[in-house]
């Protein structure tokens, strides 16, 4: 199951849904409740869509709409820096999703300047990719994002490594 909010972000971070999405699919997901549970499905279809019609880097952008629209006013008074971003990657993720093996994220290595996240979600990557980007730049944080490993591509589950030139209070979250 995952929350309205995220799914309506989908149809939010479009500027032509009915066009890139359907008009049946739009009207559907225009009408969900924000604080409803639906099934993934509603979620996962249209991402695909997505996917196939925006690339990449479109998905990329939806991300980064659906961080700003579901995720940000929720996390911006306590997430200030790069290590609570990575720390709790699996608690936003679980406020928006649950049910039995949904998934989830796993943080294998966090150092200055670089962080290793696992992730098995059934969520698109590129996808994932942008709301990290946009939680960390929330943060005032450049970061590179690189998947080594992908389960589109038969992996067991999808890495991510995210690095910054950026190792101060912003990076560790240490107090100075």
């Amino acid at each position: 199951m995952t929350i309205g909010s995220d799914i309506l972000a989908l149809h939010h971070a479009l500027l032509l849904p009915d066009e890139v999405l359907g008009t049946a699919t739009a009207a559907r997901i225009r009408n969900l409740e924000p604080e409803g549970w639906y099934p993934i499905e509603e979620m996962l279809v249209p991402l695909e869509l997505l996917g196939e019609k925006l690339g990449a880097a479109g998905l990329r952008k939806v991300g980064r709409k659906l961080f700003q629209l579901s995720h940000e006013h929720r996390v911006r008074d306590v997430i200030k820096s790069a290590a609570a971003i990575v720390h709790g990657l699996d608690g936003m993720y679980r406020a928006a999703n649950r049910g039995q093996q949904i998934g989830g994220w796993k943080v294998v290595a966090f150092e200055p300047g670089e962080a290793r996240v696992e992730k098995t979600t059934p969520h698109h990557c590129a996808l994932e990719e942008g709301i990290v980007g946009a939680a960390m730049k929330m943060v005032g944080l450049p970061v590179t994002l690189e998947q080594p490993h992908c389960m589109r591509n038969g992996a067991d589950h999808c890495q991510f490594v995210i690095t910054s030139v950026v190792t101060d209070a912003r990076w560790t979250g240490a107090t100075p």
